[in-house]
């Protein structure tokens, strides 16, 4: 249900770490129907927290492969690489309720087979590092990264394409990482608190980052923003159930491009989405006008990437 007298406000929420693949722009269509089917405010930022992986030359083919594709934004909020400052003060905010603590575990100890895991292999963290006393906390040389203390609570979302979702913080995820040894901070924080300054009330992206909404929601809740609503859309996937990817240049624009309109991809995508009938060419803005969540497929998209040709 839609809130009252709430403008609308989505996000475009790219990394620059290279081209958008078809399956990026097949989010990022989907976020913008939604947006302007029903006169609300897209955002556009850059996700570039790892700057060892992105650049502002990325960043700039992102925008202008947006803007090839007719995918237009009203604003553009602050990369997250400039943010550092902004993300210390929530730090701050939830080390002085002492909600964070210092975590000296290893890659290798967290993905032990001695680890508590999920069936499809995640691990849990245990709390290993969580009441260590301060002579144990300084007798580790390394710097630590922090952890965020979950409760052992349901939290559920209603999603616009999965459905609902529940997932108990403690027993499906453990206390998350909010920042790394290296002072660089993890996604979860960074991304709740840009939406959350930004007035994001809508947050479409794709499947694989369903069970990541669980933590931004309790995070939410501990900083004082208000929940968006979610729409975790379809994955489009390779013939062998792969999912697509940058870095294996699986079509990205810089191929598609050269070889398709805007409205002969848009189209394309349009009936993957099980928008219209045909995958015939059509422009963003004319598939806005009868834009629907309902008419969207709920199940990932297959496509055969050595014969794909929209």
């Amino acid at each position: 249900m839609e809130k009252e007298n709430i403008p609308l406000v989505g996000r475009f929420a790219p990394t620059p770490s290279g081209r958008m693949h078809l399956g990026n722009v097949f989010a990022a269509l989907l976020a913008w129907l939604s947006v302007r089917s029903r006169d609300g405010e897209m955002v556009l930022r850059m996700e570039d927290l790892d700057t060892q992986r992105t650049s502002a030359e990325f960043a700039r083919v992102l925008r202008e492969d947006l803007t090839w594709l007719g995918l237009t934004w009203d604003r553009e909020t602050p990369a997250q690489s400039t943010r550092n400052q902004v993300y210390d003060d929530f730090f701050h905010r939830l080390a002085e309720r002492e909600l964070l603590y210092p975590c000296y575990c290893t890659r290798s100890q967290l993905h032990s087979v001695n680890a508590p895991h999920l069936s499809d292999g995640t691990y849990i963290y245990p709390g290993t590092c969580r009441d260590l006393t301060q002579a144990q906390r300084e007798s580790f040389s390394r710097k630590p990264a922090w952890r965020l203390r979950v409760p052992d609570r349901e939290y559920t979302l209603e999603d616009r394409c999965c459905g609902s979702f529940r997932q108990n913080l403690a027993q499906e995820c453990g206390d998350f990482l909010v920042r790394r040894a290296d002072g660089v901070y993890m996604y979860q924080l960074a991304v709740v608190v840009d939406d959350g300054l930004a007035g994001v009330t809508e947050v479409v992206r794709g499947r694989d980052l369903l069970e990541s909404a669980p933590r931004q929601m309790y995070l939410q809740e501990l900083l004082g923003f208000s929940k968006p609503q979610y729409a975790h859309v379809p994955m489009l996937l390779s013939a062998d159930g792969r999912r697509l990817s940058k870095r294996d240049k699986d079509l990205d624009l810089g191929q598609l491009r050269s070889r398709v309109t805007p409205e002969q991809l848009i189209g394309w995508l349009a009936h993957a989405a099980g928008l219209i009938d045909t995958p015939e060419p059509v422009s963003a803005r004319e598939l806005a006008q009868n834009f629907s969540w309902e008419r969207v497929k709920k199940e990932d998209v297959f496509v055969d990437i050595d014969h794909f040709c929209p």
